[in-house]
């Protein structure tokens, strides 16, 4: 399975149309512009084994950069549109990239990058839909190369880094699989099982693509021969209008976008077909229960659900009708065993909270590490098994289902007390003025810590002492009076991820002295 055996099968099938341009990518196209990439990576002396960095909003050219390093058996690392040149040249110099592909939007930031030597590793930089100085035209060069393979192609693979909400991102580097570049890996294996992934599909992709799941799974439907839709970005009615006017069969979301699609006018929502939608895949973060009830009383039961992390080490995932009966769930482990563990590593009984683990199903295998950064690895680890963590906390239930209940490092400790944020953030995300949400923990004096929770809300207009007692209130019909706010701050919009991640760490250092602290 591969873009060029259906480039020889259905040569002017769209592998991808980018929503807003039209532009459409044929698998005749994706095919020769990769091999021509390709040969310009063997040009530039570049082998089997070393690693590029793309550093580009959602464009045309982004694919034909992956599938390029994919033939060519390179590690290829996408980096977020919306990091600083710092942050940006960290991850150059962490991954080891010699290669630095970025575009004519990037510019500021990349050339900042070249201008300041910040990443002194680099032998060659290029530029997508136009070029700056230091810079090469990536389409001027490659219309040079040949269209045909290179001779020696093997398969590569991705090298991501985490979002970084909790820290300096992290880089899951994993060893080459030496594969010939059609053998199917255990992702296409997964996505045709649970999603029906086939050549008929139609997938619309609404995220950034330098994140691990829509990247991946946008590169597991051009080797199944499937067409992408392709958001530049993501706008709530306009992926309801892209969903009809593509009949689109398959998608993935983030929660957040649900929360949009839903805060949306009731006639906006009811204006367009979304009845071609067989597969509606979320992820990435927690689903409130009355988001996702809601959407599947919209849509159907066509929500599938899965959890799982850029480590690859664990899947858990379940359909529509299993999380009605499992509400809040995030399925069952379908990669690698799970287990629920205490502080000192001792396995938890079904319904208590713990450490999330995951066992490989073999006890031998290799398990992820953490590029560069053996302490952030040795945090992973279980105390005395062969067992990672991704720092999340969740109980499973009798039938075996996961439950999450929160990243462990944003525990909130008030007088002793373990008070997990996460469901006072569900509870508030329905609230109808309220767009956005985080819950966070900042010193109290007698307590050690307080909950407080900082709102975004759908009007600016609302923000004050009337719409903070009026939340307050609301969470404590709901919930008990330990797990909600004591305070509630307003700002105009939180520092979240396109991804849907919450830079919480953010948040929680204003509130404790740390006022430069940024996004990595």
């Amino acid at each position: 399975m591969h873009p060029y055996i259906h480039a020889q099968n259905n040569p002017d099938k769209p592998a991808y149309i980018m929503a807003g341009s039209g532009e459409t990518v044929t698998y005749k196209q994706l095919d020769e512009r990769s091999n021509q990439l390709a040969h310009l990576i063997r040009r530039a002396g570049l082998k089997s084994g070393d690693a590029i960095a793309i550093f580009m909003e959602n464009n045309a050219r982004y694919f034909e950069l992956c599938w390029a390093a994919q033939r060519s058996g390179l590690y290829f690392t996408c980096i977020s549109s919306r990091l600083t040149a710092s942050e940006v040249a960290y991850i150059i110099n962490d991954c080891g990239a010699k290669l630095f592909f970025t575009s004519k939007e990037k510019e500021t930031v990349a050339k900042e990058v070249l201008d300041e030597k910040m990443a002194p590793g680099l032998t060659g930089s290029y530029m997508v839909n136009g070029t700056a100085p230091g810079f090469d035209s990536l389409e001027t060069a490659a219309k040079q190369m040949p269209t045909d393979p290179i001779p020696d192609q093997t398969s590569g693979t991705d090298m991501l880094y985490s979002s970084g909400t909790t820290g300096r991102p992290k880089g899951i580097r994993v060893p080459l699989p030496g594969t010939p570049i059609d053998e199917a890996n255990s992702l296409i294996a997964l996505v045709q099982f649970l999603y029906g992934f086939d050549e008929n599909m139609t997938y619309l992709s609404p995220a950034p693509l330098y994140h691990a799941a829509p990247l991946r799974y946008c590169m597991a439907v051009n080797r199944v021969g499937g067409t992408i839709i392709v958001m530049e970005h993501f706008d709530p009615e306009e992926s309801l209008k892209l969903i009809e006017k593509y009949k689109a069969t398959h998608s993935q979301w983030v929660p957040t976008m649900f929360v949009r699609m839903l805060k949306m006018p009731e006639e906006v929502r009811k204006k367009y077909d979304v009845s071609s939608l067989q597969v509606a895949i979320h992820a990435a973060a927690p689903c409130p229960i009355p988001v996702k009830e809601e959407m599947i009383n919209w849509w159907g039961p066509v929500i599938y659900e899965y959890y799982a992390g850029s480590e690859g080490n664990g899947f858990c995932a379940l359909n529509s009708e299993e999380w009605m009966a499992h509400k809040g769930s995030v399925g069952k482990p379908l990669m690698g065993k799970l287990h629920i563990c205490g502080e000192d590593g001792e396995e938890l009984p079904p319904g208590e909270p713990g450490t999330i683990y995951f066992a490989p199903e073999d006890e031998n295998s290799p398990v992820f590490e953490y590029y560069n950064d053996p302490e952030k690895t040795k945090d992973s680890r279980h105390p005395t098994r062969n067992w990672t963590t991704l720092g999340d906390v969740g109980r499973v239930d009798e039938d075996g289902y996961l439950y999450l209940t929160d990243r462990k490092a944003f525990m909130i400790i008030s007088g002793g007390v373990n008070i997990y944020p996460q469901e006072a953030e569900n509870l508030l995300i329905t609230h109808p003025k309220v767009a956005d949400v985080a819950v966070i923990g900042v010193p109290n004096e007698d307590f050690g810590e307080e909950v407080k929770a900082v709102v975004q809300p759908q009007d600016w207009n609302d923000a004050g002492p009337a719409l903070e007692a009026e939340l307050i209130d609301y969470c404590k019909e709901h919930l008990s009076a330990i797990k909600c706010p004591r305070s509630v701050d307003f700002e105009e919009e939180l520092p979240r991820h396109p991804t849907g991640k919450l830079y919480k760490r953010l948040i929680r250092d204003r509130y404790w002295g740390n006022r430069d602290s940024k996004i990595v």
